[in-house]
């Protein structure tokens, strides 16, 4: 089966796509990517999305207009990534379209909101789309996140301990470990805070920190990160996820005036952040004793980041820090490919998650389908056993 998945994460600056061949033999499914690319919202498209995210208010007319503009660029990105990648044929899209809110009380998750309505995709392709990824793990008591924990845990069986990151806007951790139930939680920031700094700092002319120049032409504030340091969230016990919800602007603004005296420069701040960012990661991982930590995401091509990332694993626990771009799967892309996976399982009928990943009360199927043109539904394989190792084979 030959699927295309659809991402935006946190960051909201563009929609990854990535196409990916998918076969099952027994309990190896194979993963053969066929390429991947990246479509840029426009900005008219990323300021409606960061108008409507906490703590901004907004209108249900307003998000009604954003569902149905963000479902037209999704709709956009897959008929590229269907003519451009899958040579003109694909089988099933799967979008994870675009978080505009995730209800956390009290470490529990009561909602999710992804918007972008897949029938705009359905009606452009042709193809039957699976949307609405999260929600069925939160209505099973999970936390809806880190989906691709399951991909995780495919990709990384083996015999040695290794832990899966993502740095996008969130860090997110999966840790598989062998003889063990696999974890999985939000870390904390990632890019979150260093994009916002970075807007803010040249008036919106840069969206983040490019190449890390910032952050490694500043030096590290230790006070303030020691007040960051402070953020609760941090110490809290797995599973657990966060988003800008908690880790936007008035967090770093909250901590700022509680320091006092003259601000930190901007190149400060974003060493600081970059460092906080390391830390909190490193942390998470060293309880687990892991001998890998394999990143992906839009922060691995963050050399500050990377660097400190590296001290702070190599002094909290000694773990390596390699990319999944080692394993054959792009880091930019990572998600693209685990959300097309995500969908395949959906449509044979399979659980997308791993419970002991996301906290819910056991695996579920996850997802909603719309069909294609003419009521077209894709045609899963006949007696597909749930996988337990995903296998990466080069394109040919």
């Amino acid at each position: 089966m030959r699927v295309l998945g659809l991402m935006s994460g946190t960051s909201f600056d563009a929609i990854d796509v990535a196409v990916a061949e998918l076969s099952a033999d027994g309990e190896d499914l194979t993963l053969r990517p066929l390429g991947s690319l990246s479509v840029p919202y426009t900005p008219e498209l990323t300021a409606g999305i960061a108008a409507a995210l906490p703590p901004a208010a907004t209108t249900a007319g307003d998000l009604c207009a954003l569902d149905t503009r963000i479902g037209q660029a999704f709709a956009e990105a897959a008929d590229r990534g269907v003519r451009e990648l899958a040579g003109g044929r694909a089988d099933l899209i799967v979008s994870h379209g675009q978080t505009i809110f995730h209800w956390v009380e009290g470490g529990r998750v009561l909602g999710t909101l992804q918007i972008g309505r897949p029938a705009w995709i359905a009606e452009r392709t042709g193809l039957p789309v699976v949307a609405d990824l999260r929600s069925r793990d939160v209505a099973a008591g999970g936390q809806g996140a880190p989906l691709v924990s399951l991909f995780d845990v495919l990709l990384l069986s083996g015999d040695v301990p290794r832990a899966a990151l993502n740095l996008g806007g969130i860090a997110n951790l999966t840790v598989v470990a062998p003889g063990r139930d696999a974890a999985a939680f939000d870390t904390g920031p990632a890019c979150a805070l260093l994009d916002a700094v970075a807007a803010r700092a040249t008036g919106g002319a840069r969206r983040y920190d490019a190449g890390g120049a910032g952050a490694a032409a500043g030096t590290i504030h230790q006070g303030l990160l020691d007040l960051l340091l402070d953020e609760p969230y941090y110490t809290a016990p797995p599973p657990k996820t966060t988003g800008k919800e908690l880790f936007g602007l008035t967090h770093v603004d909250r901590a700022l005036a509680a320091l006092g005296g003259a601000p930190p420069s901007s190149e400060d701040l974003l060493a600081t952040l970059t460092r906080l960012t390391a830390t909190t990661v490193a942390r998470a991982v060293a309880p687990y004793g892991v001998a890998e930590v394999i990143a992906s995401g839009g922060g691995t091509a963050n050399p500050a980041l990377m660097a400190d990332l590296a001290a702070e694993l190599r002094r909290s626990g000694d773990a390596s820090l390699r990319s999944t771009d080692e394993l054959g799967i792009p880091y930019e892309a990572k998600e693209a490919y685990a959300f097309a996976v995500l969908g395949w399982l959906t449509v044979h009928g399979l659980p997308g998650t791993a419970a002991s990943c996301t906290g819910a009360s056991g695996p579920r199927v996850l997802g909603s389908v719309t069909p294609g043109a003419d009521g077209r539904l894709p045609a899963p394989a006949a007696h597909v056993m749930p996988p337990r190792r995903l296998r990466v084979v080069a394109d040919v």
